[in-house]
């Protein structure tokens, strides 16, 4: 049941709102002087407060409500607060609106009125409360997700990254084979990296193969080595990548590009445990964690007949997908931040551009442009038309841009600079509207 704090000298106003709050399901206590009510709030949790303007006898000025009022915003600055207000200190109290108060009521006021300020008010704080405790949930879970795996110097700060490094890290320490899929430039190598990294065998050798990158004829050599003379240009033995990767981890980049000859002869090691370098008939054993990764279909590649479903289901065990960065947006700011260096700044247009953009080539695509700004700007604060972006990518829904500077402001004052209340209205998570408050310099207390 909400909490309503009123706090006024005058016991007959105390009792006409606690008559209408509780016949409206809600609770309240009472002060009757600032000191009271800055007690009561100390005491309780306290969903909203309702503060008269004057408290001593024969002042009318309105100065001890203005006072009670900053003395709660500095130490609740998300409290919502309702002003009492009479004609003689209008002013002050649309100064306070300004300032930050929900709303303000002149006596004697209309009860349909005040009960409809304070449920929205109410259902607006407890919405914001929530989205709060599960912002510092958040960064409680990224803290301790740094704190117990070697992240690898990762940047990140989405959700969606949260979730992905959880799982990773958990399946890290098994020997498994893992299955990274995701597009292009979207980190799976880096995903691979912190798979080993937080493995049983962290300082294993770490040994990478794009199987996109190696002519087919030669696929079968690069993974488990030649016998000199066992093809043209073989002048001499050398090992493979599993024998180079044994106590270690191999990460097979690109595997739909695998021929099916070549799956062939990782499906036998896979299920056997054993091979043979090329041109040879000794068997070698090696002790490796498989870990693989794709931007293609796998399974639209096994109906057309290019991959094999006995290999997927082997390489396929513990299935991990690294989402696109249109896909995890808050990942944008500090990646882009982080690729540029901290002797650059980013203005606001600047920084709605890179929001907006759809970034097609994920953090690859990013980390180019950034190092492409470094080489070739000569400003230390960027805006949107250093960063040359192509204009012919939609925003995609995650990257819509965000409202502007004016936009926020008009929010901010229709909503008494309530900020939950003026990011539901603009369409944001209070998040991301104190994001853009603090980049667009917008006082958090003022409207």
């Amino acid at each position: 049941m909400p909490l309503v704090l009123i706090i006024d000298d005058n016991p007959a106003v105390v009792m006409a709102l606690e008559v209408l709050l509780s016949l409206h399901d809600m609770q309240t206590v009472s002060a009757a002087t600032p000191q009271e009510g800055l007690a009561q709030l100390q005491a309780h949790t306290v969903d909203l407060v309702i503060q008269d303007m004057n408290f001593s006898a024969d002042t009318t000025s309105g100065a001890e409500g203005v006072d009670l009022f900053h003395r709660i915003r500095d130490a609740w600055p998300d409290m919502p607060v309702i002003l009492l207000t009479a004609w003689t200190h209008l002013e002050a109290a649309v100064g306070l609106i300004k300032a930050g108060a929900a709303d303000y009521l002149a006596k004697p006021w209309d009860d349909e009125r005040l009960m409809v300020t304070v449920r929205n008010l109410i259902e607006l704080g407890q919405a914001g409360r929530s989205l709060r405790q599960r912002l510092a949930r958040d960064l409680q879970d990224k803290q301790a997700l740094e704190q117990r795996y070697d992240l690898c110097g990762l940047i990140w700060q989405d959700a969606a990254m949260a979730r992905l490094l959880q799982m990773a890290c958990q399946v890290a320490t098994s020997d498994v084979p893992v299955l990274i899929t995701g597009p292009n430039g979207a980190g799976k190598e880096k995903i691979a990296q912190i798979i080993q990294r937080n493995s049983s065998v962290p300082d294993g050798p770490f040994v990478v193969l794009n199987c996109g990158a190696i002519p087919a004829e030669l696929i079968e050599a690069e993974l488990f080595g030649a016998e000199a003379g066992s093809y043209t240009g073989a002048a001499k033995a050398r090992e493979g990548k599993f024998e180079a990767a044994d106590g270690g981890t191999l990460f097979l980049d690109e595997i739909g590009n695998l021929p099916l000859s070549g799956q062939i002869k990782l499906l036998r090691v896979l299920e056997t445990g054993g091979f043979q370098r090329l041109g040879s008939n000794r068997e070698r054993r090696v002790k490796v964690r498989i870990l693989s990764a794709t931007n293609a279909d796998l399974p639209a590649m096994i109906r057309a007949g290019q991959f094999r479903e006995d290999l997927y289901y082997r390489l396929n065990v513990i299935p991990l997908s690294v989402p696109a960065l249109s896909e995890r947006p808050d990942d944008i700011l500090p990646l882009a931040q982080a690729f540029l260096g901290a002797n650059r700044q980013l203005k606001p247009d600047a920084v709605q551009a890179l929001e907006q953009y759809g970034w097609p080539g994920n953090v690859r695509e990013l980390k180019n442009l950034m190092q492409r700004v470094q080489l070739l700007c000569p400003h230390t604060v960027l805006g949107k038309e250093d960063l040359q972006l192509p204009v012919s990518t939609a925003r995609t829904k995650d990257t819509e841009a965000g409202p502007d500077k004016a936009s926020i402001e008009a929010a901010l004052v229709q909503a008494g600079g309530v900020v939950a209340q003026a990011a539901a209205a603009l369409g944001l998570s209070r998040q991301s509207l104190y994001r853009r408050m603090e980049r667009f310099g917008i006082e958090r207390h003022s409207g």
